[in-house]
């Protein structure tokens, strides 16, 4: 069963590439989704800058920031 489909994959490259771009923006849409939701509803501005602020400490803690931004 795996190799088949790891067969499958190999010959269906851009089918398995459209999914997987599929998978990650309905992911992230679901998450700025929630975002909007809870993260201060009545102030969107706010919101906005909140999430930008969370999403920076996040690649900083991580080092990801400094390498992929310089």
């Amino acid at each position: 069963m795996l190799s088949q489909f790891a067969r499958m994959k190999k010959h269906h490259q851009i089918v398995f590439a459209i999914l997987i771009a599929f998978a990650v923006i309905a992911f992230w849409r679901g998450v700025w989704g929630l975002m909007d939701e809870y993260l201060l509803p009545n102030n969107y501005q706010l919101s906005l800058w909140i999430g930008l602020a969370i999403g920076l400490v996040i690649l900083i803690a991580t080092h990801y920031a400094p390498k992929e931004l310089m």
